[in-house]
């Protein structure tokens, strides 16, 4: 049994995000609205055991990442000259190596930056400008190297994959009476075996990861319905008819209260970890409900906090 235990793939182990930050602004509504428009960057490098906060750094807001050693991680736009995109979209990442008490081990792991100066030499990431794939990928990188990724990447696996189990594939039903017996609704089975998976989970922490799968802010099924009905509006206007004009209006409504769902809804899955232990009582039923139209939301004035 001790071998068969030790010749067991990593690859299956199942790891926990890191938690939320611990301090009162958590709690407020524009603390809650910095952290959602930085999710794609937080989540995952939570997913790798690293503890994200946002603060205000020189004149826009930054993700501070604590790490092992107790150096920290300092990710966001260029501070001067002030960048003036809105926070968590920037013209380019700058994300550096800090420790309070060992200036030797700062460093620059990126920068993708504009320069201001066009005779001067770019660093090879200037041409991701505000893309966070290769920034992740580049963090996790150097912090595989220095020993401070607390879930390191394994091999063969994309950084930005989530710890949690992965979802089987769909299976295809036939449907008597269509042509050739041809598969129809896969991915409505495919989301009704998730929504099985999670009237059988047997702890709040599988139950969370069941929630990332649909409210991931960049891959989830959220998302990508959002980006669905989107491409369907543009499809519409290919038509260049005057209801394809209106569709895709109605088409881009509907992607944008998706969008507004899963922004109600971002702090779901922590939250639901957060709960007590699942309680032997018997599940009921899952039903549709309606959802409201939501209003867009408006990110409230800064309100920078003092410097640790």
């Amino acid at each position: 049994m001790a071998a068969d235990e030790a010749s067991t793939p990593d690859s299956h182990r199942v790891t926990s995000p890191a938690p939320l930050p611990d301090h009162r602004d958590v709690d407020t509504p524009w603390w809650q609205e910095l952290w959602r428009r930085h999710a794609h960057i937080t989540t995952p490098l939570r997913a790798r055991g690293l503890q994200c906060d946002i603060e205000f750094g020189l004149s826009a807001y930054i993700v501070r990442v604590s790490l092992p050693d107790e150096s920290y991680l300092i990710i966001g736009p260029p501070q001067e000259p002030p960048s003036e995109r809105p926070p968590g979209d920037p013209e380019g990442w700058i994300a550096t190596r800090e420790h309070p008490d060992d200036p030797s081990l700062s460093e620059v792991l990126y920068d993708s930056a504009p320069s201001d100066d066009p005779g001067a030499p770019q660093r090879p990431e200037a041409r991701h400008g505000g893309s966070t794939q290769p920034l992740i990928e580049t963090i996790n990188h150097r912090l595989t190297q220095l020993g401070l990724l607390p879930h390191p990447v394994l091999p063969g696996e994309s950084p930005h994959v989530h710890s949690a189990q992965p979802t089987p594939p769909p299976q295809v039903r036939d449907v008597p009476g269509t042509p050739d017996n041809a598969p129809i609704y896969v991915y409505g089975d495919a989301l009704r075996a998730l929504t099985d998976r999670l009237n059988g989970a047997e702890s709040h922490a599988d139950a969370a990861a069941l929630l990332h799968q649909i409210l991931e802010p960049t891959d989830g099924l959220l998302a990508q319905i959002g980006e669905f009905f989107e491409a369907a509006g543009e499809k519409a206007k290919e038509a260049e008819e005057d209801d394809g004009f209106d569709l895709s209006y109605d088409l881009a409504d509907a992607a944008a209260e998706i969008r507004n769902l899963a922004e109600v809804l971002h702090v779901a899955e922590d939250r639901m970890r957060a709960l007590t232990p699942l309680a032997s009582a018997p599940r009921l039923p899952s039903r549709p409900a309606r959802t409201p139209s939501l209003p867009p939301r408006v990110l409230p004035p800064a309100q920078p906090r003092n410097a640790r």
